[in-house]
């Protein structure tokens, strides 16, 4: 499913900037990369170097020289930027981008990024399908290029692997409110014993507050019998 999606960098001007996409890029299992006029003698030393262990991906890297030739392969393609655009161009939502990937699985998908300086213009923007912004402070909107990448990646790995993720989101393991009572039971016990409930009118707020403490915690059978031993150990003279 992840070969379905490209990644299409119009105009990269930074070398180390191309190399961290690809990092990106392998990191979430994608590996399909179309660079269209890159302002760097593509590849050099410089996006080698950034792009760690996926200059598998640099290799496999195809230049183009328009943008027309680069989206050939995609049914779809939907291009990031960082501002709202006076196009005649639906402007989508992360929320309803991972609504259109999930429609959409049988077409294969092209996500556009733009120059670091100045992103996609609207002639660029005119190939695009959607046009998607990522959510970010209004004070500062600007993503770096592999940053922006690395969410995009990220957001559509989970719609791909949600049988992954939901396997490893297992539920915790809890001690019963019965176990949980008697550790209580025992703690207070032995605080009775040091006579820590002082001044004796207290010890209801104490107890309460205890509680309070104890029952808001989530540990497992393990954790409160290590708990247990612990306060048992300390309580000996």
């Amino acid at each position: 499913m992840s070969s379905k999606f490209g990644f299409i960098l119009v105009k990269p001007q930074l070398g180390e900037n191309i190399g961290a996409c690809a990092r990106a890029m392998k990191n979430f299992g994608f590996s399909k990369l179309h660079i269209v006029e890159p302002k760097i003698n593509f590849p050099n030393h410089k996006v080698k170097a950034t792009s760690v262990g996926a200059y598998d991906i640099i290799n496999k890297a195809k230049v183009f020289d328009k943008i027309e030739k680069a989206i050939k392969p995609f049914d779809l393609v939907i291009s990031l930027s960082a501002r709202r655009r006076d196009i005649n161009k639906k402007h989508i939502s992360l929320k309803e981008f991972l609504k259109i990937i999930k429609k959409r699985k049988k077409n294969s998908i092209g996500l556009m990024f733009g120059p670091e300086a100045s992103g996609l213009s609207n002639k660029d923007l005119s190939f695009s399908n959607y046009i998607l912004q990522i959510p970010t402070s209004s004070k500062f909107k600007s993503l770096n290029l592999s940053h922006s990448m690395i969410i995009v990646c990220y957001e559509i790995f989970k719609i791909l692997n949600e049988k992954i993720t939901k396997k490893n989101n297992l539920p915790l393991k809890i001690s019963s409110k019965s176990n949980i009572l008697s550790f209580v039971n025992h703690l207070t016990n032995l605080l009775e014993e040091k006579k820590f409930f002082l001044p004796k009118e207290k010890k209801s707020a104490m107890i309460l507050n205890i509680n309070n403490l104890i029952y808001r915690l989530e540990p497992n059978d393990k954790e409160l019998r290590i708990l247990a031993s612990i306060i048992s150990s300390l309580s000996k003279k």
